[in-house]
């Protein structure tokens, strides 16, 4: 029997992202740090485009080590800047270099930003009840608390609809459909 799903079916990258990664509860540094540039490069183009190139930004943004990135120079913004396999925005390129040292001093503040950040919903995951995508909103109150603290913070390209996609992402917010097989499976995590 063919699995229900809520999106995910246009082709091989967005329905294997769909079915192992959207909505999973996420705890590990590195991987909120990776979804956080990854939302905020995101801005302006479809998902598909940055996991096409999601590889390419491994890469290029050493396995997303938010320590190495916080020290990145002018002549690694130049190598990025120059590399085909990324999308070379600079403003975007030099977020994530911005994102990189805020990520690391919220670390310093709360031990992790996993921490800092599961803490706007007291560690439980928010479980949504949609049957049809053009009810899931773009961002939220709570989105938009966020992106105000972050920026405050000193992040870049976090605005509140960044943010609710990456609450989306990391599982924060359970927002596959109710008819998709995914939502009974992270509910049960």
């Amino acid at each position: 029997m063919k699995k229900k799903r809520c999106w995910g079916t246009e082709n091989i990258l967005m329905t294997k992202y769909h079915d192992e990664e959207w909505g999973d509860p996420v705890h590990d540094d590195t991987k909120l740090f990776e979804f956080l540039i990854l939302e905020g490069i995101q801005a302006g183009l479809s998902w598909q485009t940055i996991l096409n190139r999601r590889e390419n930004y491994r890469i290029a943004f050493d396995h997303f080590d938010y320590k190495k990135i916080a020290l990145y120079d002018e002549i690694k913004l130049d190598l990025l800047l120059n590399d085909r396999g990324i999308i070379r925005n600079k403003l975007k390129i030099k977020a994530a270099i911005t994102n990189a040292k805020a990520f690391i001093q919220i670390q310093d503040e709360y031990g992790s930003f996993d921490e800092y950040v599961w803490s706007f919903i007291d560690n439980k995951p928010i479980i949504n009840e949609y049957k049809d995508f053009k009810d899931v909103p773009s961002k939220t109150e709570l989105s938009e608390d966020i992106s105000k603290d972050l920026k405050r913070r000193g992040f870049k390209f976090v605005g509140p609809t960044i943010i609710y996609a990456f609450m989306q992402a990391i599982g924060m917010v359970n927002d596959h459909l109710i008819q998709c097989y995914r939502y009974q499976e992270i509910n049960k995590k």
